[in-house]
């Protein structure tokens, strides 16, 4: 008897290299197996172990958070809002890897437009770049690192490292700053579900509404302070409490 050919069963042996008589399809019923977040699964939560920086650079990345967005009578800091777990999560994801950017040399020094140019990823960045800086505030300092320094001391290297002046033995220290500025700044405004934004510090200090559904009611209120509070895409924390 003659095999009769459709165009499900041609599809199907050119995906899986079979015969068109061998190939075969799972078949489900009620729905679709699915699990939440297996595609992109969620980041690690305030709380949780450290999945990339090690004891002295925790130390360092807290200290120069608090530097960049300190805790004031504003509210909350860079530190209290979960700015360093945010990153740490960060560089132990793609981000860190460089999974999405093109890493192969040429490695000429870039012109300021065309972004990051570099042979390290993130993550060697960050590692290389907080190695280099606690040496040279150790040379400066009678071999303390960075997060021993005292507040003015921390806010001049910074500086230093922000204008290329620090000596970080081939570092760019400039890059650096610039890269981990950005990150203090994604880590605080970002939405909670990736680790920063502790208790949404960041969006109650802009009035920020989140990530509310319809906010048609408010969109001509020019000049008014936002009245709700700030929802992300988890919801708020008190709603756990109903």
């Amino acid at each position: 008897m003659a095999l009769r050919i459709n165009r499900r069963r041609i599809i199907a042996a050119a995906v899986l290299g079979a015969a068109p008589a061998a190939a075969s399809a799972a078949v489900y019923r009620g729905a679709e197996p699915w699990s939440p977040s297996a595609a992109a699964p969620e980041a690690a939560q305030a709380g949780r172990a450290w999945l990339f920086f090690t004891d002295p650079e925790v130390a360092f990345v807290r200290a120069a958070c608090a530097r960049m967005i300190p805790n004031d009578s504003l509210g909350p800091g860079a530190v209290e809002a979960g700015v360093p777990e945010f990153i740490d999560r960060q560089l132990a994801g793609q981000f860190g890897q460089g999974l999405r950017w093109y890493m192969q040399g040429p490695w000429a020094k870039g012109e300021p437009t065309q972004g990051y140019q570099s042979r390290y990823t993130p993550a060697a960045f960050y590692r290389a770049a907080i190695a280099a800086i606690d040496r040279a505030a150790g040379r400066q300092a009678g071999g303390k690192t960075f997060a021993g320094l005292a507040g003015a001391d921390q806010d001049a290297f910074l500086k230093s490292v922000e204008a290329g002046k620090a000596d970080l033995g081939g570092v760019d220290g400039k890059a650096f700053f610039e890269m981990f500025h950005q990150n203090v700044l994604e880590g605080f405004w970002s939405d909670p579900i990736y680790g920063g934004n502790r208790d949404m510090a960041g969006w109650k200090l802009i009035g920020f509404p989140g990530a509310r559904y319809d906010n048609r009611p408010f969109v001509l209120a020019h000049g008014q302070p936002y009245p709700l509070p700030p929802v992300g895409l988890k919801g708020r924390p008190d709603w756990d409490k109903h």
